[in-house]
């Protein structure tokens, strides 16, 4: 079997499906809604609920690593700008 097929056969590519609360081609709230709606997830219901995981597979589709680094030490920090409660 080749590196390529290999690999293949490992990983399976994909990316975020259509979310009609945003049709536009600019991402970035769907970005930023993905990320939110993740940690008042994990707040309601733990990191292993499996729901939650797919709004972390969405939020690290879209988002630029450089926002959620960013978004990370904000919410570290207690200066986020948004509020994380369920």
């Amino acid at each position: 079997m080749s590196d390529a097929a290999e690999l293949s056969s490992k990983y399976v590519l994909q990316t975020v499906g259509f979310d009609a609360r945003f049709p536009n081609t600019n991402q970035t709230r769907n970005c930023w809604q993905n990320y939110c709606d993740y940690f008042k997830c994990v707040a309601a219901k733990g990191e292993d609920y499996a729901p939650c995981k797919q709004f972390k597979k969405a939020y690290n589709s879209l988002c630029p690593n450089e926002w959620i680094s960013k978004w990370d030490e904000q919410r570290e920090s207690g200066t986020f700008p948004a509020s994380l409660e369920p």
